[in-house]
């Protein structure tokens, strides 16, 4: 008689089955959430490198962190870091990253596997940008908001909560354990200071909007395939964010210090 070897998890893959390319063909095939795996693990592992870094070398871990995360101030002039931002988290602390991963797992695999692997993605980066525009828009309304500095995966996530919000109401399922849990993210500023609310206000606004368009939007667009919906009316979201990035940069007291000393 053979025995088989013992997995706690019985029906997870294999580690070596994880990152395989035959296994991911399958999966991605099968609809499972791939980005949202992959979003995790870059997140962890970043995470990672930013809590070594500050145990052996701090100066190094600040330096890591500083050129990642969106300071208003500096971000037009470092566009990549309305990206990387979304990927850092606090170095010195488990929670964060713990609490945004539990979260992305709670709502992205059930996105993804309604939109799509690349609607899905789009969404994702989109609300994240939304979240920069957030801090941004801050900064002209709080002449304090140019210098306060920013990261975490928050802004998307918050992007991911207004989405699936819009397409349950759509279709008619009860939203009210999902609306418990996004006032339990609302509330996180007000029970633990320092966090960022104006990148998920932002991140909530786009990721909001995206959706309700992909659901919605025109009346000429609605028998067009969510792939081409999605290009549409992702890049004229896009277009907007950035815009309204750019318009509050001109606020910028950086800039025009700058402009002085030329």
């Amino acid at each position: 008689m053979a025995y088989q070897r013992f997995s706690l998890f019985p029906d997870s893959p294999s580690f070596k089955d994880l990152f395989s390319a035959r296994s991911l063909r399958y999966r991605w095939r099968n609809g499972d959430p791939v980005i949202t795996t992959a979003i995790m693990a870059i997140c962890i592992v970043v995470w990672a490198i930013e809590a070594v870094l500050f145990l052996v070398w701090p100066e190094g871990g600040n330096a890591f962190v500083n050129a990642g995360m969106l300071l208003p101030a500096t971000a037009v002039r470092h566009p990549w870091t309305f990206i990387t931002s979304m990927f850092l988290h606090q170095p010195t602390s488990l929670w964060h990253i713990l609490f945004n991963m539990l979260t992305l797992w709670c709502v992205g695999p059930v996105l993804e596997r309604m939109m799509g692997h690349w609607p899905y993605l789009a969404l994702y980066l989109l609300s994240g940008l939304g979240g920069g525009a957030g801090l941004m828009v801050w900064a002209v309304c709080s002449p304090s908001g140019w210098m306060t500095a920013a990261y975490g995966a928050s802004g998307a996530l918050f992007g991911l909560f207004a989405a699936i919000l819009v397409v349950y109401r759509r279709i008619g399922i009860d939203i009210r354990s999902m609306l418990i849990w996004m006032l339990v993210n609302f509330l996180m500023p007000v029970i633990t200071p320092g966090i960022a609310w104006q990148a998920h206000v932002g991140g909530f606004i786009v990721g909001g909007v995206l959706a309700w368009l992909l659901v919605t939007g025109l009346h000429a667009f609605r028998g067009k395939s969510l792939a081409w919906r999605t290009t549409v009316y992702g890049i004229t979201v896009f277009v907007v964010v950035v815009a309204i990035i750019v318009g509050c940069n001109a606020g910028n007291p950086l800039m025009h210090m700058s402009l002085l000393y030329q």
